[in-house]
This record gives structure tokens, sequence and C-alpha cells, in this order.
């Protein structure tokens, strides 16, 4: 086991250089770049930029340099002081940018994952078990109710709902008063108290879907001959559940660690913008549409990150609870 994780860290090595290549080709395909998105931003508002300050700007932000050249110095910076560059359009380096914003997207996506899965487990289990009951049809129903939802939809029904009902202020993740303010206890409490939405929200969909494939894979292992001899053996029916076909069923849930991470983040774009999330995703859109290079490429890079972290993270805990996987 120790072996295969050292040689997995190894390789993402190599991976993530080659997607940081991917990433900064990929973002300056669209004609153009930030200096002429900036000018046709001016050119709306009636104010004309001449050839020459186009030019100084293009200089004066290195993008008069040849591709490879600018992508040399931004891996190098990033490898070698942890530099990811200077945002074109914020005028602030990139790593005081991403990191809170980062920071507050995990938070939102680890607590996402939390309820999806302690929702999702047992009710999955359940209407396997006791398929064709109330129960089932109960839970098929609200799946499939879960999955027919827009996220965008829903969130606006629960921003209603808590502010005519409740009196929550549920836009962003922080009252007014703690929006600026130095981390403090008071601010995480606050961050609790705005956190249940954006989480019902983006869990419901997720949930939906892991309870249709809980069930699915529980109903194909019931029925197994190994299911049926343990019984006969006279082992309890909860002890059995959870020592057979629960250890197999639970499989899907642990391999979407690897691309759930990531989908979140993205995944979360158009409800973070209708709740005013200060998170990855409004940020990523923002720096994609106007071309900032080096931030959108530092979004990129670190999805790109969490990905490959998460699927080893699931490789392992796959090993662990599955007896039939061993990495020696």
């Amino acid at each position: 086991m120790l072996g295969f994780i050292i040689k997995r860290l190894l390789w993402m090595v190599p991976s993530l250089f080659a997607v940081s290549f991917l990433a900064f080709v990929l973002i300056q395909l669209p004609p153009g770049d930030y200096v002429t998105t900036y000018i046709a931003t001016l050119a709306a508002s009636n104010e004309i930029v001449d050839r020459t300050a186009a030019a100084e700007l293009r200089t004066r932000f290195g993008l008069d340099q040849p591709f490879i050249v600018q992508y040399f110095k931004w891996i190098v910076g990033i490898v070698t002081r942890g530099d990811f560059g200077l945002s074109f359009e914020w005028q602030q380096p990139v790593s005081e940018l991403i990191w809170e914003r980062m920071a507050l997207t995990l938070v939102v996506t680890s607590s996402t994952l939390l309820m999806t899965w302690a929702l999702a487990f047992p009710i999955g289990v359940y209407s396997a078990v006791r398929q064709y009951s109330i129960g089932d049809y109960f839970f098929t129903f609200l799946g499939f109710l879960g999955l027919a939802i827009p996220s965008f939809l829903l969130a606006l029904v629960l921003m209603y709902v808590a502010v005519v009902l409740f009196g929550a202020d549920v836009g962003g993740l922080f009252s007014p008063e703690y929006q600026t303010a130095p981390w403090s206890w008071g601010k995480v409490q606050n961050l609790v108290e705005h956190l249940w939405v954006p989480v019902v929200i983006l869990a419901t969909n997720g949930t939906a879907s892991l309870i249709r494939i809980m069930r699915a894979n529980m109903l194909d292992e019931l029925h197994r001959p190994y299911v049926t001899t343990a019984r006969a053996k006279g082992l309890s029916e909860f002890r059995l559940l959870l020592k057979y076909p629960v250890r197999v069923a639970i499989n899907p849930f642990i391999s979407t660690i690897g691309w759930l991470l990531p989908n979140l983040i993205s995944g979360a774009l158009i409800v973070a913008v209708v709740l005013s999330l200060p998170i990855a995703g409004p940020l990523l859109l923002q720096s994609l549409m106007s071309q900032d290079m080096y931030l959108a490429g530092a979004f990129v890079l670190l999805m790109c990150t969490l990905t490959l972290v998460g699927t080893l993270l699931s490789d392992i805990l796959l090993a662990l609870v599955d007896p039939r996987i061993r990495f020696d």
C-alpha cells in the first residue's frame, strides 16, 4: 500500500505539469487577450484606447511575449516561490485572491459531501431492504424530485422561505458585519449559520442520484448466494447487511470522491451567483470572461489537483473497505 501511494504521488508531478500547460493553452485559445477585453469594455463606455496605449498595456502585462515564455515564467514562479502571478483585472497577486475563496469552497464542498453521504447511504439501504414498501416509494419520489428540480430554482425557493418564514439573512456566507472582519469564533459561528442553505441546495441533486445508485447496487447484492449462506448460518440481519452486501454496494460512494470535489466547485457556479457566495466559481467565471489568464489558470490547476488527490483518496479507501481490492 505504501509503495502504491508513493508511486501515485510521484506520478502526480508530471500530471500537474501537463494539466497546467493544457489549462494555459485553453485559456489563451479565444481570440484576443485581456487587453482586448479591457479595450472592448472601455469602448462600451465611449472611451477610446489608441494602439500605442494598448501596446504599452500588453508590454506591462507581459502579453507581448511568446506563449511559451509566458507559461515558463508562470510555472517557474509557482514551483520556486508559490507565486501564481498577478491578476490583470484585480491588480493583486493571484494567491491573495484565491486562497480564502478556495478555503470557503472546500468548507462548502466538504459539508455538502458529508450531508450527501449521511442521507443517501441509509436511505439507499432502506429502500433496497424494504423494496416496494411505502417508504421505498416515498424516497423514490423524493429522489426523482431532487433530480428534476434545477439547483438555481431550489436556491430561489429556499431564499424566499428563509427570508419570509424565518427572517434569516441568506445572501452570501456571512452577515454584513463579518464579511470583511478578521477570522474569529464569532465569524465561524456566523459562517455555520449561513452554511445550511447552500449545503442543502447543492446536496439535493447528489443525494438523489446516490440514493438510486445505492438502492440498485444493494438489490444486486441482497440475492447473492453468499448472503443466503450467511443468513442460513444464523447471522443477524443487521450484522449481515453491514458485513457483506453494504461493503460491496458502498464502492460507488467512495469512487465518486475523485470527480465529486471538482464537480461541486464547478457545478455550484449558478447557485453561487444566485446566493452571492464568495467561493471559487464566480471568480473563475469572471476571470475566464475577462481572459485573466493567471487567475483562471490558478483555479483550473487547483481544481485538477483536487481531482488527483480525490482519486488517490478514493483508491485508498476502496482498498480499506473492499477486501477484494489489494495493492500488494
